[in-house]
């Protein structure tokens, strides 16, 4: 699998690139097109056109595949299986996907293109994400994921190193380090020849963090958030105990179109009067674990019934007028976020004592 280099009018073919996007980038429509099935477009699409031209003379766009990030999300194996054999109709050198920055649907989407490909076709695969895109941590071993912006506002910014990575890889040229190539790490350690020992090096790291000097690691370690607890609540019977939940409860037929994965949004629901979560008034909308125990009793995913058996007792005060529902399915981070404190901001407005958090 080669991309050759040519001069333009030569008679041998360029190398062979497929781009994969979304319904939005492939110029089909936005989130009201998101249900649409793989469609196949020659040449390229959207951001193919600047890609194919930093690529230049050595390679091109054969092929655009554009696929609803609903459809993807909520067919993960059909839709794989479905793009896979529109990609081997054009037998690439290298496939393409996104960049997606911090679309989290379409990143996943793009993960798992990559993830077949690689798998079952053998050929190397460049993506382009957010850090924070769910897509990343799911499928970062698959692809040489470029490390982008967090919005199509820096899509120029990311065409460059994807389209230089698309060609190396395709002429067999060694990729470098993440740090070389501006790709996120791939979790692949790789031995090195290094000039000076192990020890020696620790050593220098260990002076220079001494000294307050600025040095790199060379095992870097993740970086958890450190959440403070809230003090206890010391009268529970006269506590607003408020539900909160990633498990997508909602109302039966989910007037909110809360996605079933990579959510955009959360939803505002009213308990008032409502006892008891059944299946003629309440359902899930999670499309990332078995739904039938939850939509035959929304209850054991978000417990209405035995919080107001407790209101009933004395146990707690009372429980809050309304629930909070997302779907935690590949939601990205910076969403998340989002939606906690909306949600929060909510909740204090309210005089919420406390809140259950559910999830599966």
């Amino acid at each position: 699998m080669t991309l050759p280099t040519r001069s333009k009018g030569g008679n041998y073919e360029k190398g062979r690139i497929v781009h994969y996007i979304n319904q939005f980038f492939g110029q089909i429509g936005g989130e009201e097109k998101a249900d649409i099935k793989p469609e196949l477009r020659e040449g390229f699409v959207g951001p193919g056109m600047a890609i194919n031209q930093a690529i230049g003379e050595e390679g091109e766009i054969v092929a655009t595949i554009i696929c609803g990030d609903s459809y993807f999300n909520e067919n993960l194996e059909q839709a794989s299986a479905e793009v896979i054999q529109l990609i081997k109709r054009f037998n690439p050198d290298v496939v393409i996907t996104g960049p997606a920055f911090n679309a989290g649907r379409y990143g996943v989407a793009c993960g798992a293109v990559a993830k077949a490909v690689s798998e079952e076709l053998l050929i190397p695969v460049v993506s382009g994400m957010y850090p924070e895109n769910p897509g990343v941590d799911m499928y970062k071993k698959y692809a040489y994921i470029v490390e982008t912006s967090n919005s199509a506002a820096g899509m120029r910014k990311a065409i460059a190193p994807m389209a230089k990575l698309a060609l190396k890889l395709g002429q067999g040229i060694e990729i470098g380090s993440p740090s070389e190539e501006g790709y996120i790490p791939r979790g692949i350690r790789v031995n090195i020849f290094a000039r000076e020992r192990g020890a020696k090096r620790a050593v220098d790291m260990l002076v220079k963090k001494i000294k307050g000097e600025s040095f790199e690691t060379e095992y870097p370690m993740p970086v958890f958030d450190r959440v403070q607890p809230s003090a206890p609540i010391i009268d529970l019977s006269h506590a607003k105990i408020a539900l909160v939940t990633s498990g997508g409860i909602v109302p039966k037929g989910n007037p909110d179109r809360i996605e079933s994965s990579s959510a955009s949004k959360y939803g505002k629901y009213e308990l008032t009067g409502l006892t008891d979560l059944t299946a003629d008034n309440s359902e899930t909308a999670h499309g990332g674990y078995d739904p039938v125990y939850a939509n035959e009793d929304a209850d054991r995913v978000m417990p209405v019934d035995v919080l107001r058996e407790m209101e009933r007792e004395g146990v707690i005060g009372k429980l809050h007028e309304y629930w909070y529902s997302t779907v935690g399915n590949g939601t990205s981070v910076a969403n998340a976020k989002k939606f906690a404190q909306g949600i929060a901001a909510e909740l204090l407005a309210e005089g919420v004592d406390g809140v259950i958090l559910t999830s599966t």
